[in-house]
């Protein structure tokens, strides 16, 4: 580093010079910092990088949201890019094809008649409904798969609530009647984890009970802890034909302003019996999965949700961004916030990427 200005046509300033000088000189007379703790040690090879690590996802760590519907053939979502409604074999050679590369968990979405659609949402304990039967196809063929389901009436609701509507207003006691005997009909078609996402008062508990009593101690509790009333969710809505029929859902989905509301929901789910509790949407909501994680000891899972996917594929699609590296460091960050769990549109996608650099 000597000399190394003597040729410019103007003056420079010299760090290692002076009575304080800001860089000094080793015995070798090199440049020198005197700084002991060098954080970037154990960054510079790719191998201490992997030795050092904190935060390993892997495809065990997800949970791959299927659409689903009665047609014989896919629809394309055009407002999710890659992502389809499947139809049956469509479903199944799906989940073979996760299965293989790691993902074991798939949580069902689906998209409903409208001509079953009423406002108690009968439809969603019909034991011969799209999701029963796509609980016990998957089941019968990958038993090894672990299935959940969502408990929620808006896919079968002629209002688009997630719950039954009188004038105007979503009941909460009569709508976690009708979750109590979708989660029980479920179990009976062999889900091994249901998910209530609806945010009424008291569902946890009533669905526990419900389970029990009917002998499913086995079948395990994912809470939608904190799903907040977001605008991230308009892609989900249109796969599912199963937008809000008036109004939005402010009224029983958290406010995206409160993060101290997290802490109330998640002690009142761990208390009525939920097994791991969701935060919803993902990125945008890092403090609350943050939160969660250090106030309870459940398993914490965080939803990559359909807005935050589709806002990807769109910078991908301009060419602003790199799809691989931006998705793996969107999961990872997941991970690093506290989620033991991840439920992402690109779990297969993102499977196949790490068994190809050799991450599993």
């Amino acid at each position: 580093m000597n000399g190394i200005d003597d040729n410019l046509s103007y003056s420079s300033f010299d760090p290692t010079s002076g009575d304080s000088p800001a860089v000094t000189r080793n015995n070798n007379d090199g440049v020198w910092v005197k700084q002991r703790a060098r954080p970037r040690r154990n960054r510079k090879s790719a191998g201490i990088r992997n030795m050092v690590r904190e935060n390993i996802v892997t495809p065990a760590n997800f949970i791959y949201p299927l659409f689903i519907h009665e047609e014989d053939h896919n629809t394309p979502i055009d407002s999710m890019p890659g992502c389809s409604r499947h139809c049956e074999e469509s479903m199944m050679k799906e989940v073979g094809e996760s299965l293989e590369l790691g993902v074991g968990a798939f949580v069902l979405f689906p998209k409903v008649d409208d001509a079953l659609k009423t406002n108690l949402a009968c439809e969603a304990y019909n034991p011969e409904g799209i999701v029963h039967r796509s609980i016990r196809m998957i089941k019968e063929k990958y038993p090894e798969a672990i299935v959940v389901t969502d408990v929620a009436l808006d896919p079968y609701s002629n209002q688009g609530h997630d719950g039954v509507v009188e004038n105007g207003v979503i009941l909460n006691d009569i709508t976690v009647n009708q979750l109590c005997k979708q989660a029980v009909s479920q179990a009976r078609a062999g889900a091994d984890i249901v998910a209530p996402s609806d945010m009424q008062d008291g569902r946890v508990k009533a669905i526990r009970d419900a389970l029990d009593s009917e002998g499913f101690t086995n079948v395990s509790i994912l809470s939608y802890t904190a799903k907040y009333a977001s605008a991230y969710y308009g892609p989900f809505r249109d796969a599912l034909d199963s937008h809000p029929g008036f109004g939005d859902k402010k009224t029983y989905q958290q406010d995206p302003a409160n993060g101290r509301e997290a802490l109330i929901e998640a002690a009142l789910d761990a208390e009525e019996g939920a097994d791991m509790l969701m935060v919803k949407p993902g990125m945008p909501y890092l403090d609350i999965i943050r939160r969660l994680k250090d106030a309870s000891d459940l398993p914490i899972a965080a939803y990559h949700v359909s807005g935050e996917y589709s806002m990807l594929k769109a910078a991908v699609e301009k060419g602003w961004l790199e799809e691989k590296d931006v998705v793996l460091e969107t999961l990872t960050c997941f991970k690093r916030a506290g989620a033991d769990i991840i439920l992402t549109y690109y779990a297969k996608q993102a499977a196949q990427w790490m068994k190809e650099d050799g991450l599993y």
